[in-house]
């Protein structure tokens, strides 16, 4: 039985839309990771005392700057990694609810077919 030139440019499209909710979901895990990293320093950086020596990372090199500034950059860097986990959290739900409706419309296609 062949399947109709629809049906494969739907089963096409499907398998788009799961390598887009792979990418989007590995994408999702990479800034859960950059989260905890993040409030982990920031936990050890409140640790510390305020007249204590801070070094931030700038590609190979350790910069002295500030307690105060660091702080308020590991805050806002957390602020904006959790703002980018719910926008993706989003997109990936929305990428699953299309997946599903996509199949449930392929399934039906295929047996009607069968009909």
């Amino acid at each position: 039985m062949e399947i109709p030139e629809n049906i494969q440019h739907q089963l096409n499209q499907f398998q788009q839309l799961q390598q887009q909710a792979q990418a989007v979901s590995l994408q999702v895990q990479n800034v859960e990771i950059q989260i905890q990293e993040t409030e982990k320093a920031l936990e050890e950086l409140k640790k510390t005392d305020e007249n204590t020596e801070v070094f931030k990372q700038a590609g190979t090199l350790l910069i002295k700057v500030e307690y105060s500034d660091a702080l308020a950059d590991m805050e806002d860097k957390l602020e904006t990694l959790q703002l980018r986990k719910q926008t993706m959290s989003r997109q990936e739900e929305r990428v699953m609810k299309k997946l599903e409706e996509m199949q449930a419309t392929i399934q039906a296609a295929m047996n009607g077919m069968g009909q």
